[in-house]
């Protein structure tokens, strides 16, 4: 397995892929963690998830470097995830046990109430894009629920996956509490057969969320997918036009586009269609590609060649079926995997910038007639991740919000963006289950039914 800098191309460390016979030993290793793990009371775990975010923000510029050396993302935006980071640290060391304490039912019984227990191993298969912050917001519950974690990440940041294992290590969690597995995806069903792992997360394609639902599924063992998104973005006619600009562009390019809430597509009412691409089409054009280390640069190289060259298939074939390009739209000559500020306009059903998630600095504008059609279109999609809606009326755009969109998450007025206080995950093609809340954390335990008379 190799770690390999897409601003340079350079290796940055070669690491040695776990045997099949290594992997079961670090299983059982970690099944005799979660034995006492699972006794270990809420203050104590509280504890040492706390110290886990003091190191990350005392570290969060050495991680910060890592990440963006892994996977090119634009250096403060490293130093922010990792600092989020510690957000949902602290935030379940202070709220898991309120979360799971015993809900009393009043029944005929004397007493009678639900219990929250842990189940056991859960397996976490997580994506580069955001290669700390996925990472802990699945690891701080699911640990403060007093199971334990196992992590297969993407292949492309086994560097950030020791990192990762280290600051529990570092923090004071009882060792194979959380482990990281160098392991490549041909290993994950060796992992989720193993009877000792109870359950499983993946963040990914959705592809991939189907492989292992289906291999989970035969073993009846609990899942949560979050999985791809084509987050619609609707502005309607009374909306602020030079302020959802600027949100627009933010979310665009948030990771270089390469996140799956990124806005994906820019749902224009006709009437104001040709004043909003004005505006998008004059800040697209000036942000600036290079060196993601740098503080002026607003792009940086995607995460691997063959992501930039699958988001240019996708651009040239809607290109070639009626879109048209008003920015962008070529692979620059430079080193490094750089796909520039692109704008796809006149974007219809047949294209694959209208169906496909596109992940990177890429704006599509489909045009809608009005309103309720483009409620229509931002519905008409296999994902369900998340949206947006801009409006100055906001009585309705709450209502279009919570009543019409097909989403797990809406946002009225500003881009769409996880927040530990709130679930997290998608509908449709975008998977099941919620991450973060109260919710995230009942994900993987087992909700028990006691019963005395």
């Amino acid at each position: 397995m190799k770690s390999i800098n897409p601003f340079t191309g350079a290796i940055i460390k070669e690491y040695k892929e776990m045997s099949e016979a290594e992997i079961k030993e670090a299983i059982a290793k970690t099944q005799k963690a979660f034995l006492k793990w699972r006794k270990t009371d809420f203050q104590t775990r509280a504890r040492l998830m706390k110290n886990a975010a003091e190191i990350l923000r005392k570290n969060a510029e050495n991680y910060g470097k890592l990440i963006t050396e892994e996977m090119g993302k634009i250096y403060r935006e490293s130093v922010a995830e990792v600092n989020k980071c510690a957000w949902v640290c602290d935030y379940y060391a202070e709220n898991a046990e309120k979360f799971l304490s015993d809900e009393i039912i009043e029944t005929d019984a004397s007493k009678s109430f639900v219990s929250f227990q842990p189940l056991g191993i859960v397996l976490a298969i997580m994506p580069w894009n955001f290669p700390f912050w996925q990472v802990f917001r699945f690891a701080a519950p699911a640990l403060m629920a007093g199971n334990v974690g196992i992590l297969k990440h993407a292949s492309n940041v086994p560097g950030c996956a020791l990192a990762i294992e280290d600051i529990f290590r570092k923090a004071g969690f009882p060792e194979n509490v959380f482990k990281s597995f160098l392991i490549k995806s041909d290993k994950i069903n060796f992992v989720i057969e193993n009877p000792l792992v109870k359950a499983a997360t993946l963040t990914g394609s959705t592809e991939a969320g189907k492989a292992v639902a289906e291999k989970a599924g035969k073993l009846l063992k609990k899942t949560v997918l979050e999985l791809g998104g084509s987050d619609a973005y609707i502005i309607l006619k009374d909306a602020d036009l030079e302020k959802t600009v600027d949100i627009c562009i933010t979310s665009k390019l948030i990771n270089s586009g390469q996140s799956c809430i990124a806005a994906k597509r820019f749902i224009v009412v006709e009437e104001i269609k040709e004043k909003f691409e004005s505006l998008l089409l004059q800040k697209m054009a000036v942000q600036k590609s290079g060196n993601p280390m740098n503080d002026d640069t607003n792009i940086g190289p995607l995460a691997r060649k063959d992501l930039r060259d699958e988001l240019h298939r996708q651009v040239v074939q809607s290109i070639e079926q009626g879109a048209v390009c008003l920015l962008g739209g070529q692979i620059p000559d430079t080193d490094g995997n750089f796909y520039p500020a692109t704008v796809l306009t006149n974007v219809t059903e047949n294209m694959p910038a209208y169906s496909e998630e596109l992940f990177g600095p890429v704006a599509v504008i489909i045009p809608a007639k009005d309103e309720k059609d483009a409620i229509r279109i931002a519905n008409d999609s296999v994902f369900g991740l998340g949206a947006a809606i801009f409006t100055s009326d906001i009585e309705k755009g709450e209502r279009l919000a919570a009543e019409e969109i097909e989403a797990g998450c809406c946002f009225v007025n500003d881009f769409v963006r996880s927040d530990p206080r709130l679930p997290f995950g998608g509908v449709k093609s975008s998977g099941y289950g919620r991450e973060l809340s109260h919710y995230g954390i009942k994900e993987f335990v087992n909700i028990k039914t006691v019963y005395i008379k």
